[in-house]
């Protein structure tokens, strides 16, 4: 979204984004993704600890921002900067439905047909604003997170721009169908051998390839579940081996990863098991 902004008519003057953090095992310092990308496009950059303080609203301010686009910020918004500028949030979903944190993982878990993107004016309220533009995009049996989230983006930059350009009247949500998208816990992670092997199939697809799900062994382990499929769609139960395929319920676990190891397929798996 940012290199669509950049390459046309509407190049940010400013990036703000979060400040570094410990990554990875070694725990190294690393920036965000935006604030490489912002980088390598020769844009300027701004990394606050508090986008709300009185230093980080005046860099905003001496930018001379016409509108200030918010896309995965991470950190609430305050009402003093919510007064100072025009704020167009970019939500991946229809909303009303799925206002909050998680709104691509919670309509993929949730079975939901379609999600899309919203253009929003930013308020107070968490994701109450009103919508200046909204598509559609169907949810493919198929997905994961990855590759649904990549056709959001697309669709969400092509909207942005839209929104920009047009400047279309934003019309205020309605009151019928709200449904929030809670945080992904670790609860959330776990597959649970008493649901069907479908709705254990939309988790994993959900939390693909980004926080990734597991099932619990029966020492009490984790083991990462990184690509399935639906054998029995209505069938439930926990995991086992049968004929050399490895199996939860009616879902069959192709590639796995044990704690601290590497990912391997499902018949790697129970061959280290049983020597």
């Amino acid at each position: 979204m940012l290199i669509r902004l950049a390459a046309g008519s509407h190049r940010p003057r400013l990036v703000v984004t979060r400040p570094d953090r410990p990554a990875g095992r070694g725990r190294r310092l690393s920036p965000p993704p935006v604030a490489d990308t912002a980088r390598e496009l020769g844009l300027e950059l701004y990394q606050p600890d508090d986008v709300n303080s009185d230093e980080a609203r005046a860099r905003i301010a001496a930018a001379r921002p016409e509108v200030v686009c918010v896309c995965a910020f991470g950190a609430l918004i305050r009402e003093g900067l919510l007064e100072e500028q025009v704020l167009i949030n970019v939500h991946p979903s229809l909303l009303p439905r799925w206002r909050g944190a998680a709104p691509v993982e919670r309509a993929m878990m949730a079975g939901d047909s379609e999600t899309g993107v919203a253009i929003m004016r930013t308020e107070a309220g968490f994701d109450t604003g009103p919508v200046y533009l909204a598509g559609a995009e169907p949810i493919r049996a198929e997905d994961t997170y990855g590759t649904l989230a990549e056709r959001l983006q697309v669709l969400g930059a092509e909207l942005l721009i839209r929104t920009l350009e047009e400047l279309p009247q934003p019309v205020a949500q309605p009151e019928e169908g709200v449904t929030y998208a809670e945080k992904i816990t670790a609860a959330d992670r776990t597959l649970d051998p008493a649901r069907p092997a479908a709705v254990n199939d939309r988790v994993w697809r959900a939390l693909t390839p980004h926080i990734g799900s597991r099932v619990q062994l029966a020492d009490g382990g984790l083991l990462g579940v990184l690509r399935a499929a639906v054998e029995h769609p209505a069938e439930a139960g926990p995991l086992r081996s049968e004929d050399g395929r490895l199996l939860f319920g009616g879902l069959e676990l192709l590639e796995v990863q044990p704690a601290g190891g590497r990912p391997m397929d499902a018949a790697a798996y129970l061959r280290g098991r049983s020597s």
